[in-house]
């Protein structure tokens, strides 16, 4: 069997405990001088605040002072390809540009995107060659932003440019924008229309291609 290790001899010199006095056993020194750092920057920060002398968050971050970004009062700069809230695009007459061909559906690795598509009554210059999106539904939960949907669309009838983040609904229901919705949504510069945009039947750069004529002469 084997016996028991005995004590060992530990190798090293001993480290003796340093003296403490009774003030910082008590810590009220170090407590007292950091309460004094809050204080010191509270009535700082609080002056430059109220008098508008805080630094710029994004230009200036690395300035003395509160460079904490007050969102959603104070934003960064996105960059020009910053992918937002959907919006529809419209026409001159505020109906959409969308045809519902569903491509941007197709496309959608995420499948957020719902359409019923519709036909134009007899009589409107777009019946027999182009529909409409009776509804026009985008799940923002669901959604990943990868903007595959604005880059399938041959109409430049969705983007991604508002420049805006989804808010913080309650309740699943609204995160769930409809055609009427998108569409009062604008672009960065304020405008509605596309910046893209597709010549409709009538307009003089449209090649005459319908369902009629096909683009041949009679």
């Amino acid at each position: 069997m084997m016996q028991p290790l005995g004590p060992r001899k530990v190798l090293g010199k001993p480290v003796p405990r340093p003296a403490r006095t009774a003030g910082v056993q008590t810590y009220v020194p170090e407590i007292a001088r950091g309460v004094g750092i809050v204080v010191k920057h509270f009535l700082r920060n609080t002056k430059e605040w109220s008098l508008g002398q805080s630094p710029e968050p994004v230009l200036e971050s690395i300035n003395e002072g509160i460079n904490t970004i007050s969102y959603p009062e104070q934003r960064r700069p996105y960059p020009e390809r910053f992918r937002g809230v959907h919006r529809l695009t419209q026409r001159e007459d505020g109906s959409p540009r969308c045809v519902a061909c569903m491509c941007c559906s197709t496309a959608c690795p995420a499948q957020c995107i719902h359409i019923d598509a519709g036909e134009y009554p007899a009589g409107d210059p777009r019946h027999g060659h182009e529909k409409y999106p009776v509804r026009f539904v985008i799940d923002e939960l669901r959604c990943i932003f990868c903007g595959y949907c604005v880059e399938a669309c041959p109409c430049d009838a969705i983007r991604m440019d508002t420049g805006l983040h989804a808010s913080p609904y309650d309740s699943r229901e609204q995160f769930l924008f409809e055609k009427q919705t998108l569409l009062g949504f604008p672009g960065r510069d304020g405008a509605q229309d596309s910046s893209n945009q597709k010549a409709d039947p009538g307009d003089p750069t449209h090649p005459g291609i319908d369902r009629a004529h096909h683009g041949h002469d009679d």
